[in-house]
């Protein structure tokens, strides 16, 4: 008896020890990884799901929707991108502490110790890595030399500007202030595809020391638009047809080596595109029936694509939180398309990047969760990107510190269908000091009687579907009028009372102690 037993004992351990070794597979009690898509200045209408008349083919972004959940009423917390990012990675609204973007070479826009989305999740044990654009600000000056006083002479929109050269900063030393400051455990890329320096940055160092100022490329032109360039510190060579496709190979990387990490991950890929410089590689052009514009957002339709297929690659898609959204609405080079190609990246609504009417912060955002959100899904509920912080912690178990007072609000019963009744009451739009809006349900009050920030062409103005404000202030109603044609204004004058002394609350309530 005691032979037979210890014969299979050791039939046993030798068929254990022969098993090949299994790839890492999630548990349905682990913690899900997390990808946050941030896209630069991609419009509502873009995006073929929700727009049957775009001239763009998405097919990676439309199977992501198909699988998950489709936000119809997802804003941005600013029409320009630097506040907007803020806010998603702060839970804050931007307006409380900035409305401009960070300028070249120009510094942090967060607080010592703020509380933010990699943080939280950094101390419930995620790997937080951030790939591609940051836009957010270094410390510039700590790496800066101070005796050298000679500036250099450049040209921004025609007009002479002084900046310091390549020369004036310690490219060794280790430059403060940036993701790793705020809750990233590692970061890639070039900072801001049209400011300087133009290099790669590796964590908190450059990887090639800049040499030269960049002032404009001297060949391969942007093929749709200007190159909104700011001239400084730049490496010899600099291709900026490169940086999209490396940050993506970055990317690809990354979840590939989360293969047999024991942590689970958020990636914040914030992608360059299809921001200003439009360049799309060349085996991508004329993929769209909307220029190289078009051919740009399909460009970054295939880096998600490719991401996302590594992510089945190593087994994580089943329990990894997807989310791709924008950080504003499309450039002004978006009137061009509606002549040229047909094409309106700012469908149905009003208005482009910067301008405070829907156009310009009113954002494509999908989530995906297999087994928890129920495919092919949509919610028309409000919905701001300052609701990620909260959001995501709520889903991963995160705590958020004692008495932690912000404006970003809990929808994890929403994406995970527990709970149809509406979370948000209102959100404010902003985007530079002397405008604001405030929705609540389906009503919009602006405080001004003009909601643009952006120029529109003359021909646009001379045969645009808008009746022209003649009240101080405007008022929608976006359920009958999505494209904010009709103002209300003087036909509801309780109603604008109500929404402005709604607004003066809002300015007024400083939520951040944290």
């Amino acid at each position: 008896m005691k032979i037979s037993v210890y014969l299979f004992v050791f039939i046993l351990v030798g068929l254990t020890s022969c098993k090949p070794p299994e790839t890492k597979r999630v548990t349905e009690n682990s913690k899900p990884n997390i990808i946050i898509f941030y896209a630069d200045d991609m419009g509502f209408g873009d995006l073929a799901i929700q727009n049957p008349q775009s001239k763009i083919p998405t097919p990676h972004l439309d199977q992501l929707a198909k699988e998950g959940l489709l936000m119809t009423d997802a804003h941005s917390s600013s029409g320009v991108c630097s506040p907007s990012r803020y806010a998603l990675l702060s839970g804050r609204y931007h307006w409380r502490d900035f409305n401009d973007i960070v300028h070249s070479m120009g510094s942090s826009v967060f607080k010592e110790n703020q509380v933010t989305l990699p943080h939280i999740l950094s101390q419930n044990g995620y790997h937080t890595a951030a790939i591609g654009k940051w836009h957010l600000g270094w410390d510039w000056e700590a790496i800066r030399k101070k005796e050298f006083t000679q500036k250099e002479q450049a040209v921004l929109r025609n007009k002479n500007i002084d900046i310091w050269p390549a020369q004036a900063y310690d490219w060794n030393k280790t430059i403060p202030g940036g993701p790793l400051s705020i809750g990233f455990d590692s970061y890639f890329g070039d900072g801001t595809i049209n400011f300087p320096p133009y290099t790669w940055i590796e964590n908190n160092k450059v990887t090639v020391a800049p040499t030269l100022t960049l002032q404009h490329p001297e060949e391969d032109f942007a093929l749709e638009g200007n190159w909104e360039l700011r001239p400084g510190p730049a490496v010899k060579d600099w291709d900026f047809y490169k940086v999209l496709p490396t940050v993506t190979r970055k990317a690809v990387t990354f979840i590939k080596d989360q293969e047999q990490a024991e942590k689970p991950f958020f990636l914040y890929m914030a992608f360059p595109s299809p921001h200003a410089p439009i360049i799309p590689n060349e085996e991508f052009r004329g993929k769209s029936e909307a220029g190289p514009y078009g051919d740009f957002v399909y460009q970054t339709d295939d880096a998600v694509g490719q991401i996302l297929e590594a992510l089945k690659g190593i087994n994580a898609d089943e329990n990894t939180i997807v989310i791709f959204t924008s950080d504003n609405g499309s450039e002004k080079y978006a009137y061009e398309r509606i002549k040229n190609y047909d094409h309106d990246s700012s469908h149905p609504f009003r208005g482009v990047k910067r301008d405070i009417y829907e156009g310009g912060h009113h954002v494509p955002f999908i989530v995906k969760w297999p087994n928890k959100i129920k495919p092919g899904f949509k919610s028309t509920q409000l919905f701001s990107q300052i609701d990620l912080l909260n959001t995501l912690a709520s889903l991963t178990n995160s705590d958020l510190p004692k008495d932690f007072q912000h404006d970003s609000y809990n929808f994890s019963d929403v994406w995970l269908a527990k709970n149809s009744s509406p979370v948000r009451e209102q959100l404010v739009h902003n985007t530079w000091t002397t405008k604001y809006a405030i929705r609540k349900g389906d009503w919009l009050y602006i405080n001004n009687k003009d909601g643009y920030h952006t120029r529109t062409p003359k021909w646009f103005k001379e045969g645009q579907r808008f009746k022209t404000a003649k009240d101080t202030v405007q008022l929608f109603n976006l359920k009958n009028d999505k494209g904010q044609n009709n103002n209300l204004a003087s036909q509801f004058p309780e109603k604008v009372k109500e929404l402005a002394a709604a607004l003066r609350e809002e300015q007024q309530t400083e939520t951040f102690k944290n």
